[in-house]
């Protein structure tokens, strides 16, 4: 440790040095953090999906690239963007279309954007084992290089959303990564319910919160729940934002997916946007339509909104000890 505490009064050139050869020596890399960005700018990828894996790699792809020539520096594409959402039913034949980590769309969008200088967060069907299955996803830097993963913690059961026939849930917990516009979290669609992720991803520095998602209204329910399901979605991602202090990006699929021509199908709600640390909606697209969305990010904005609303700092840290419960009732059954 003298080598470190010498290096912190160096010069940045030469300090920077000794942590690199430091870390090289000791494989601990996690002491080197990447440089912060200031400002910059996001996209959101709204796209349909057909039934093909390759046609909608494709297509992810082509919006990539047309995002960072619009000057987006980190992208994400919405939650398993590679088929249609084939969890409407159960079937152990759509294990088929898992993949692994690195796989065949880390490597197309890897290459994606160490060509274009992107940072990418690309949602998948990881294959992580002979029946053991995540969805998860990869966080891809400029480099072209994956750089991380999440590997969905919250996973739904509800009819025509039957994950966990798929999912095996995550266990990586809820990260932060560090790319080249600088530190950036991802949760995946269910988790954007419950304010315990988005805390526990926060609290480790990230500027934004990604939530890729496939959420839509059964259409039968449309005409009286959609409007209310819509927003509640809206509200609780909002409120993540000003909870936290940070910038929120969700992402969602548009277009009607039947997977079974019996079946009523799903109708995807679009409606991606994203919000500041304040919650004020910067950007936000269509119900019905493929759309890339782009917004900065500014950290100056996160500094000033944290120091006029402190909730970090007046959190009570000491008191929180029972959230760890399943629920706060007196058990009989723990007193036999």
């Amino acid at each position: 440790m003298e080598a470190v505490t010498q290096g912190l009064h160096a010069p940045i050139d030469t300090r920077n040095q000794a942590f690199a050869i430091l870390a090289k020596r000791r494989n601990l890399c996690s002491l080197i953090r990447m440089p912060i960005k200031p400002k910059y700018v996001t996209g959101l990828v709204q796209m349909s999906c057909s039934p093909s894996p390759d046609e909608n790699l494709q297509k992810a792809v082509a919006f990539v690239e047309d995002a960072a020539q619009r000057g987006a520096e980190v992208v994400c594409l919405p939650e398993l963007f590679r088929s249609q959402y084939f969890c409407q039913r159960e079937d152990a034949g759509l294990f088929d279309l898992a993949e692994t980590v690195p796989g065949p769309t880390t490597e197309s969008l890897g290459k994606v954007a160490k060509a274009r200088g992107v940072v990418i967060v690309a949602p998948l069907f990881e294959r992580r084992a002979p029946g053991v299955y995540h969805n998860s996803a990869a966080v891809i830097d400029a480099s072209g290089k994956v750089v991380g993963l999440y590997r969905k913690m919250h996973i739904p059961d509800d009819p025509a959303y039957y994950e966990k026939f798929y999912f095996t849930p995550g266990d990586l917990g809820f990260r932060a990564f560090d790319t080249q516009v600088g530190r950036i979290a991802t949760l995946i669609c269910w988790d954007q319910w419950y304010p315990e992720g988005a805390r526990l991803a926060a609290l480790q520095g990230p500027s934004i919160l990604f939530y890729p998602t496939a959420i839509g209204w059964h259409p039968a329910e449309k005409e009286q729940f959609g409007a209310a399901q819509r927003d509640a979605w809206r509200t609780i991602q909002r409120g993540h934002a000003i909870a936290n202090g940070v910038y929120v990006a969700a992402i969602n699929r548009v277009g009607l997916e039947k997977t079974s021509p019996a079946s009523a199908g799903l109708e995807f709600w679009g409606s991606t946007f994203i919000c500041d640390p304040f919650g004020i909606v910067l950007a936000e697209a269509s119900t019905d339509r493929e759309e890339i969305l782009l917004a900065e990010i500014d950290l100056a904005r996160l500094e000033d909104v944290r120091r006029n609303w402190p909730f970090l700092r007046d959190r009570r840290i000491d008191a929180y000890a029972e959230i760890t419960n399943r629920f706060l009732d007196e058990d009989p059954w723990r007193k036999n």
